[in-house]
């Protein structure tokens, strides 16, 4: 009997060992590699809530629809090209994009967990899916997209305060509504309209960096706002290079607030160099350059130098702007954003909410503080200094009666074709302070073509 009741123990342990070994496993396959078998395309459960399920709408901050069903259960995308790289396309096919990738699960009605229940959700699944409420506005997107002209370029506009992305285009773009038919043609198209210039396209920023150049000097006392700048209209950089300034203008004796308004090279070269490498880095280190955007938008990272690296010349040349410095519109929004925010740079973001089929709002927003840039009073100071700009400065043609509004232009150099056309920064609309960036490729002087686009923008939002 002894013998037995030994025998009964063992095998009641080694169950329950197995059972513990099985409860584990479980427990690891529905946590730890839920998604990685959710998102995998030969999961059938997948193809299930693709077919079984209406894919939810997505709507504007005016409830107007950017991507829906038809009565033919066939997607259509109202916006058309103006709205095609942000909100994206879901297509049977070819696969999705944008926010209709980033947010699938949730369109089909389900989240990762739901859908991890296997089919016992189908008891629970009410065939429809959840709608999205994104902070976009169609108005603003047609406006900004339409203002480019066809020409290649982005715009990105920001509610400072709270971090949502009122618009954010790309030129040339695609019509999402007939993307299964054009899609080889779009990928052999040498100008890439598949890519989202605005948060993946990388491009010299040139002038609009000096406010943050302003702000860097200023904060490492290598300068302060009484100190007399001479522009003789070139500076000797050594290795027999010289740094020259626009259309070979000289603006003589100069304080930082006329060399920021006049747009000078030669101070703010000449910042850069006396800065040198560690502080130029730590610079950059604070204000996130080192840390691209993730999530429902994914900004590629800036293209930084080592600035261990650099030589005097090159030095001078990220002061302005220039030199192996690489950066995204959205990036430069962003600084233009932290300034307007007394300092603090918002985490930008465009889902607003997830409302049910029922109306039960699932998920909503909460407003996120990314960094803090600067102090409240360096940002007033380059707010005041960015204002000028556009009163009596390179900025006049984004100029708009009864707003103020604060920018720096910038023509980048290219070395493959025409400068780059730049305009950044922010206009206090009503209540809000709308950060902005307005790249046009090659467009030349970004006074003469980059500051009217975001005038056309102000305008349109003053209604």
């Amino acid at each position: 009997m002894t013998d037995i009741k030994q025998k009964i123990l063992k095998t009641t342990k080694f169950l329950i060992i197995l059972s513990l070994i099985f409860i584990i496993y479980l427990l690891y396959l529905q946590v730890v590699k839920a998604e990685d078998f959710s998102r995998n395309s030969i999961n059938l459960r997948n193809t299930i809530f693709k077919n079984n399920n209406i894919r939810g709408t997505i709507f504007d901050c005016e409830n107007r629809p950017l991507a829906k069903n038809n009565d033919e259960n066939i997607r259509i995308y109202p916006m058309g090209e103006s709205a095609a790289h942000i909100v994206g396309y879901a297509n049977p096919n070819i696969g999705n994009s944008g926010i209709e990738n980033y947010f699938n699960n949730e369109l089909l009605g389900s989240t990762e967990d739901f859908k991890n229940m296997g089919y016992i959700a189908q008891i629970f699944n009410c065939k429809k899916g959840n709608n999205l409420i994104l902070t976009l506005d169609s108005d603003v997107m047609q406006t900004a997209y339409y203002a480019l002209e066809g020409k290649p370029g982005a715009v990105v506009v920001i509610d400072a305060k709270t971090g949502g992305v009122i618009a954010m285009v790309s030129s040339p773009s695609f019509n999402p509504n007939v993307i299964q038919s054009e899609w080889q043609v779009l990928n052999e198209n040498p100008e890439s309209p598949l890519m989202n210039r605005a948060a993946n396209g990388l491009y010299p920023p040139g002038s609009i960096i000096k406010p943050m150049m302003a702000d860097i000097a200023l904060s490492n006392a290598i300068t302060d706002e009484h100190e007399i700048f001479e522009c003789g209209g070139e500076i000797d950089v050594g290795k027999g290079y010289t740094i020259k300034e626009a259309h070979n203008d000289t603006h003589g004796h100069l304080h930082l607030k006329e060399a920021l308004v006049k747009s000078c090279n030669i101070t703010f070269g000449t910042l850069a160099m006396r800065l040198g490498a560690e502080k130029l880095e730590s610079g950059f280190e604070r204000y996130g350059f080192y840390e691209p955007i993730r999530g429902e938008i994914f900004e590629t990272a800036s293209l930084i130098p080592n600035f261990k690296s650099l030589d005097k010349g090159d030095m001078a040349q990220i002061g302005i702007g220039q030199s192996s410095l690489l950066v995204t519109p959205l990036r430069m929004a962003l600084i233009a954003s932290a300034i307007a925010n007394d300092g603090v740079l918002a985490e930008p973001y465009v889902l607003e909410k997830i409302i049910s089929p029922s109306g039960y709002v699932l998920k909503e927003h909460k407003k996120k503080e990314l960094l803090r840039i600067m102090s409240k009073e360096r940002a007033e100071l380059l707010s005041d200094w960015m204002e000028e700009v556009v009163i009596s400065g390179t900025g006049k043609a984004a100029k708009v009666s009864g707003i103020k509004i604060a920018g720096k232009t910038g023509t980048a150099e290219n070395a493959k074709d025409k400068e780059h056309s730049w305009f950044m920064g922010f206009a206090e609309i009503g209540e809000r302070k709308v950060a902005f960036s307005v790249l046009v490729e090659n467009g030349g002087s970004g006074a003469d073509v980059a500051a009217p686009i975001a005038k056309k923008i102000i305008l349109n939002m003053e209604k």
